[in-house]
């Protein structure tokens, strides 16, 4: 079941993302790269700016942000607990947000090195857009070191919605 996360929840959130995000160690540069990876104050910051939706079995087993910014919508940390990985989990986190999203484009930025994440991302219908470093300014705020090693993949929604 996915449901929308709230402040009760953020001890569980910090450790999916936390336990999740070991996956970027060895992949992208030791300069980006520490644990936590998002240490609790980051993670109540992004708590603020975004609504977090978790998908529970009991307890909750991976965890998306969705951010409306400007006039499209951001998906953010999208990130399964390791041992509940392929299962589908991740992609019923992501179809639910695009299902929300009310603006006419979805962004969502990675690590290029994340070769993983990419993959996931294109098998649900995102392509790698130009100007990434233009769209990274534009819509987030992350460091410089940051824009130079990630990429930006979008999806142009219906005009229904």
């Amino acid at each position: 079941m996915i449901r929308k996360c709230n402040q009760e929840d953020e001890a569980e959130i910090f450790k999916i993302i936390n336990e999740s995000a070991k996956a970027y160690k060895d992949v992208i540069p030791e300069d980006c790269y520490h644990e936590p990876y998002m240490p609790l104050k980051e993670l109540r910051r992004e708590m603020s700016e975004m609504t977090f939706f978790g998908y529970e079995e009991g307890k909750l087993l991976g965890v998306a942000g969705h951010q409306p910014v400007k006039d499209v919508t951001l998906v953010r940390h999208i990130y399964v607990l390791p041992e509940h990985q392929r299962r589908g989990i991740g992609s019923e986190l992501l179809s639910h947000l695009v299902r929300i999203a009310t603006s006419p484009q979805i962004l969502v930025g990675t690590w290029e090195a994340a070769t993983w994440a990419i993959r996931f991302y294109e098998k649900h219908g995102f392509k790698p857009l130009p100007n990434k470093d233009g769209l990274l300014r534009r819509y987030w705020s992350i460091p410089e070191r940051q824009i130079e090693l990630s990429v930006v993949l979008g999806m142009l929604m219906s005009p229904n919605c």
